[in-house]
C-alpha cells in the first residue's frame, strides 16, 4: 500500500512550508531516511526525508508551492502502484491571494471568493517551470524567465534555454535591493513588482505584531566609552595573533551575558499569568539574512570565555546566512542583542522578541570629543539602547542592568573578575 509523504513540522513554530526543490524525481527509488526535498520553514531551509522505502510515485506539490503542515506532498509505494493526486481536498500549492486544491485529476482555484474549476496538473498558478540551475543563471544574467520557452519536460526551462538569452530584447535587468531577495519584473510590469512573502518574512511580520501592540515598551539609552575595550581587543590580537582575534560584538555579547547573571530580573520571560526568571543565560544575536532576520542563540553565554563566544558567534552567523541552522539553534533565547553599528547607525531602538523581556540595540563605535579628568579628548564612543517590557522590567531595574553593562565595557578586566 502506498505511503503518503507529508509536509512535516520541521521547526517548533512552523505552520506551513514552501517546497523549495525536489531532490528525488518521480520514478526514483528511495530508502527510508533519504532526502526527498528541501523545504523552507519560517526560519531556515530544512530537509524533508522519506519515512518509508519504495519508489517516489508522485510529486503532488510542485517546487515553489506553499502548503500547510500535514498536507500530502507526494506518494511512495511499489512501482506502478496507482495513487491519487492528493488526499481528498488536498492543497497542492498556492501563490499570493490564491488557494489551489486538487480532487482526483481536477484542479479548483479559489480567487477572491470565487471557485474556478479546470483540469490541469498541480503546478503552482502563474509560476514559471524552471530547473534550479536555470533560475540561478537567469538571476546572474538578468533574464526574464517568463519570456522564455522551455525545452525540458512539460515545458520546463533548462540550462540550454538560457544560452544567449541575456542579449535578447525580452531580457530585463534584475532589481537588487540591499539585503532583500532578487526581484525579477515581468515584461508586463510597468511600475511595480509583487513578490510573494517568504516563510521567514511571514513569521517576522507576525512576531512584530505580537510585540509592538501588546507589549508596553520603554527605552533606555546610555553612551559607553569603548577606548579600553578597543585597547584590550588590539592587545589580544598582538599577543595571540589570529587566535586572539575577537570583534567588538563578541566583547559586547560577553559583557551583556555577564551582566544578566548579576541582574536575573532582566533575564526573564513574560508568561501571561507568571514571570519566568531564567537561571541560564541564552543570548540571541540578530543576524541579517537575504530575506529577513534570524536570531541564533549562544547558550550558557555567561559561562563561556570570550574566545568561545567569538568562535560560536561566527559559526552561527555563517550557518544562519546559509539557512542551515537547526531549530534548537534559533529558539530558547532568554535575552537578545541587535547590532547595526557595522552599517554606520549611531543609535536605534530594537523590537522585543516575545516572550523575552528585553533587547539591547547597539550603535556604531565612532570617535567623538569627551571630557576625561577635566580635559577634552578624542575617544571611541558607542550608544546602547535597551528596550524593556514594562510588565517585567521597571525603569530603575533596567537602568541598573544597563549601568553594569557599561561598567564592564569601560573596564574590560571586569569580564574576567
Amino acid at each position: 500500500m502506498a505511503t503518503k509523504v507529508l509536509m512535516e513540522a520541521l521547526s517548533p513554530t512552523m505552520e506551513e512550508g514552501r517546497l523549495v526543490e525536489w531532490k528525488k524525481a518521480e520514478g526514483d527509488e528511495v530508502k527510508a531516511g533519504d532526502v526527498l526535498a528541501e523545504v523552507e520553514t519560517d526560519k531556515a531551509v530544512m530537509e524533508l526525508v522519506a519515512r518509508a522505502g519504495g519508489t517516489l510515485l508522485k510529486q503532488v506539490v510542485a517546487a515553489g508551492a506553499t502548503v500547510p503542515v500535514t498536507s500530502v506532498v507526494g506518494w511512495i509505494g511499489a512501482p506502478g502502484e496507482a495513487v491519487e493526486g492528493g488526499a481528498g481536498n488536498q492543497t497542492v500549492g498556492r501563490s499570493e491571494g490564491q488557494t489551489v486544491s486538487q480532487t482526483g485529476g481536477r484542479t479548483d482555484r479559489q480567487t477572491d471568493g470565487r471557485t474556478v474549476r479546470r483540469s490541469e496538473s498541480p503546478t503552482m498558478p502563474g509560476r514559471v517551470r524552471a530547473s534550479p540551475l536555470a533560475r540561478k543563471l537567469a538571476e546572474e544574467q538578468g533574464v526574464d524567465l517568463g519570456a522564455l520557452a522551455g525545452s525540458g519536460p512539460e515545458g520546463r526551462i533548462v540550462k540550454r534555454d538560457l544560452e544567449g538569452a541575456a542579449t535578447r530584447p525580452s531580457a530585463r535587468p534584475t532589481v537588487q535591493l540591499s539585503n532583500r531577495p532578487t526581484l525579477q519584473p515581468s515584461a508586463q510590469t510597468t511600475g511595480f513588482t509583487d513578490t510573494p512573502l517568504t516563510q521567514l518574512r511571514k513569521t517576522i511580520a507576525k512576531r512584530l505584531a505580537q510585540s509592538l501592540g501588546p507589549v508596553p515598551t520603554f527605552y533606555l539609552t546610555t553612551e559607553v566609552d569603548m577606548e579600553r575595550a578597543a585597547e584590550a581587543r588590539e592587545g589580544l590580537k598582538t599577543a595571540l595573533g589570529d587566535e586572539g582575534k575577537v570583534s567588538f560584538n563578541d566583547i559586547i555579547l560577553k559583557a551583556i551575558a555577564t551582566a544578566l547573571r548579576q541582574h536575573p530580573e532582566c533575564n526573564a520571560w513574560w508568561q501571561d499569568d507568571r514571570i519566568r526568571y531564567w537561571h541560564e543565560v541564552h543570548i540571541g544575536m540578530a543576524v541579517a539574512i537575504p530575506d529577513g532576520l534570524i536570531t541564533p542563540v549562544i547558550r550558557d553565554a555567561d559561562g563561556k570565555t570570550l574566545r568561545q563566544i567569538s568562535a560560536e558567534a561566527r559559526d552561527l552567523a555563517q550557518r544562519a546566512r546559509d539557512r542551515k541552522l537547526q531549530p534548537e539553534e534559533y529558539t530558547g533565547s532568554t535575552f537578545s542583542v541587535s547590532n547595526l553599528g557595522m552599517f554606520d547607525i549611531d543609535e536605534f531602538t530594537a523590537i522585543i522578541n516575545p516572550p523575552e523581556a528585553g533587547i539591547i540595540a547597539i550603535g556604531r563605535i565612532a570617535e567623538a570629543p569627551a571630557v576625561v579628568d577635566g580635559l577634552v579628548q578624542v575617544r571611541r564612543r558607542m550608544r546602547l539602547t535597551m528596550s524593556c517590557d514594562h510588565r517585567v522590567i521597571d525603569g530603575a531595574t533596567g537602568a541598573q542592568f544597563l549601568r553594569t553593562v557599561k561598567l564592564m565595557l569601560e573596564n574590560p578586566l571586569a569580564l574576567v573578575w
